[in-house]
């Protein structure tokens, strides 16, 4: 693993958007993995503003998801393929027909999951997957447990995830409970990672992940069995380093 050292979250969103600017110039028809949440909205941001100065072309992307809401529509203002239209892909340049976000409405559930691992196959692999790390280790949607999950799954979400998200909604009530996300198997496979975490309140989980045993009880320490692995972090959340 690489761990470079950011001063603050809007040093972490600039190092971070060099990384994948440098993915999209040096392979600009790439596959990018990419996450949601607070963590990469000042990564998407930098993005933006360098296409605005004609420095990216965003033409030849395809992207993947890692993860969904179940039960919320695409035009549900909670739902991660508004958040990515409106933090992302509504900005630049992107083919919409060539991002791709689980279905949260989907009837059939294993079906949709199934679709989704052959469609990764199908654009040829992740060339850059994008993750943040939860509070309580977990990555995408992959929370702690006793296994890890190999592909696209249906997920429980822990109250700790579920406490942690509740200030995008409403009110704890309005939090799905459940979610899609790309598996354990699927993010290992993608050929480059980078990891961006920021916050006094993530530095345990980081520490974790880096440092400590490899189990499923924190699904990021699974990362060290990566073989390209960057981590751009925050003075906070290297408190503990």
């Amino acid at each position: 693993m690489r761990i470079y050292k950011a001063t603050d979250y809007n040093d972490m969103s600039r190092k971070a958007a060099n990384i994948i600017s440098a993915q999209i110039i040096m392979k600009p028809d790439c596959v990018l993995g990419l996450a949601t949440g607070s963590s990469p909205v000042g990564t998407y941001k930098q993005l933006i503003e360098w296409y605005n100065k004609n420095d990216l072309d965003f033409s030849e992307v395809t992207s993947i998801n890692l993860d969904e809401y179940k039960g919320l529509s695409p035009k549900d203002p909670q739902s991660y393929r508004y958040f990515m239209n409106t933090h992302l892909f509504d900005h630049v340049n992107i083919d919409k027909n060539r991002t791709f976000v689980p279905d949260g409405l989907a009837t059939d559930p294993e079906k949709a999951c199934a679709e989704y691992n052959a469609n990764i196959i199908k654009q040829g692999g992740i060339d850059l997957q994008l993750l943040g790390i939860g509070r309580n280790g977990h990555i995408g949607f992959n929370e702690p447990g006793t296994v890890f999950k190999k592909e696209t799954h249906c997920v429980d979400l822990t109250e700790s995830t579920i406490e942690a998200n509740k200030r995008f909604f409403a009110s704890e009530a309005d939090v799905p409970r459940q979610a899609y996300s790309l598996g354990i198997k699927n993010i290992m496979q993608a050929r480059k990672i980078l990891v961006i975490v920021s916050g006094k309140d993530k530095a345990d989980a980081l520490y974790n992940a880096v440092h400590g045993e490899i189990t499923p009880a924190v699904p990021a320490s699974i990362l060290q069995l990566h073989n390209d692995v960057t981590i751009v972090a925050d003075a906070d959340a290297l408190n503990n380093f």
